[in-house]
């Protein structure tokens, strides 16, 4: 295969909601919380950039030869089936791994540095693993791939230590708001899907809860 110009890795989400956007012709509509769990999904999987954005092309033009169109599509949800589909026809996707790192130091000193800050009572392991990072940031820069899975393992820790906060209660009213979202466009995803979004969603939802800040360079992205 030809070389081409590797998507940017980093731009994952903001390229897909984009892509949302135009395919659904407003600029200003605003992705929900489950579509975003859902992108996380994706992007979790290993699922290509490009498979993403040609599933929603796909499933837009499809909506659009309907003879009968009384629904907006109103959630990324409805392009599940197509991106997969879109994804199993990509035998060599584009390469969207980085050679180097695409942030400025700085940044991610000042945005790691906010993170412990907003880091509250009972995560210290978390706030000294940040502190070491940063002491170490030019090393860890030149390992861009290898510092994104540290930072999201560490994520990954705080979100288990808030689940085990969490009351039952809370933990069932969250399912109860997830299943709501997810209830219409259960036949468009895969089990794998479903499961996966379901807990990216209840992982929002507690984080947005606590205050926990989000640690993947993604959001670091403007």
């Amino acid at each position: 295969m030809p070389d081409v110009e590797p998507f940017n890795y980093f731009n994952y989400f903001t390229e897909v909601e984009e892509r949302f956007q135009q395919a659904r012709g407003t600029a200003l509509f605003l992705m929900s919380p489950l579509d975003w769990a859902l992108v996380e999904t994706w992007k979790d999987q290993g699922v290509p950039l490009e498979a993403v954005l040609r599933g929603i092309d796909d499933a837009f033009e499809k909506w659009r030869t309907k003879k009968s169109r009384t629904h907006m599509v109103n959630s990324l949800a409805y392009c599940a089936q197509a991106v997969m589909e879109a994804a199993r026809r990509i035998e060599n996707p584009r390469a969207e791994k980085i050679a180097e790192s695409p942030f400025e130091e700085a940044d991610v000193a000042r945005y790691l540095q906010s993170a412990m800050t907003k880091l509250p009572p009972g995560f210290e392991s978390i706030r000294e693993a940040l502190a070491a990072v940063t002491a170490e940031l030019p090393s860890w820069l030149s390992r861009i791939e290898e510092l994104e899975q540290y930072l999201t393992a560490l994520e990954e820790k705080g979100l288990a230590i808030l689940r085990s906060q969490a009351s039952d209660e809370k933990l069932f009213a969250l399912r109860q708001q997830v299943e709501a979202q997810i209830k219409p466009y259960r036949a468009k995803m895969s089990a794998a899907d479903l499961m996966l979004t379901e807990k990216k969603f209840l992982d929002q939802r507690l984080l947005e809860g606590s205050g926990l800040p989000r640690l993947s360079l993604f959001y670091l992205m403007p």
